[in-house]
């Protein structure tokens, strides 16, 4: 029931926030509306923590940051490979490991990697994702830097 009333209030101040109506009827139109898509949500059981991870909101707030940071940092870095007249490319295709301990950790990895520009997540089984990297320094750095599996975990609750 936990993960209903925050999904459904997440939803009203969404709703209040992208509307700009203030009035009181549009007020309870809108808490009706969003009370009504929980009920649906509800009855279809696909509500948890998964489809509505509020657990991960306050570690979230020390995670994203970070992984904007180092979104911010490959942008550049593959800028830089794009417009160096040689092109100095060097695809490679790794195997990482995965230390998260749910399902939903090593997604949130895997997808965490392929936001990061210049590698993709391309297949995922078990403890492991298979990784495409534009160079292999970006592959070597995924190997041998845990950073990014290690926040994961952090952020996950598993470490």
């Amino acid at each position: 029931m936990f993960h209903a009333v925050g999904l459904g209030l997440v939803m009203y101040l969404l709703w209040l926030v992208l509307s700009g109506h203030y009035t009181g009827l549009l007020l309870t139109l809108g808490a009706i509306s969003c009370a009504f898509i929980v009920w649906i949500v509800h009855r279809m059981d696909a509500i948890d923590h998964e489809s509505f991870p509020i657990h991960l909101s306050l570690r979230g707030t020390v995670f994203w940051p970070w992984l904007l940071w180092e979104i911010v940092k490959s942008n550049v870095d593959v800028a830089k490979i794009i417009l160096d007249p040689r092109l100095p490319i060097s695809p490679a295709v790794v195997q990482v490991p995965a230390s998260q301990k749910t399902e939903f950790g090593r997604v949130i990895y895997a997808n965490s990697i392929t936001l990061t520009p210049g590698t993709m997540s391309v297949h995922m089984e078990d403890h492991t994702i298979l990784v495409h990297a534009l160079t292999r320094s970006g592959a070597d750095g995924l190997l041998n830097d845990d950073e990014m599996d290690r926040r994961v975990c952090k952020l996950e609750g598993s470490c």
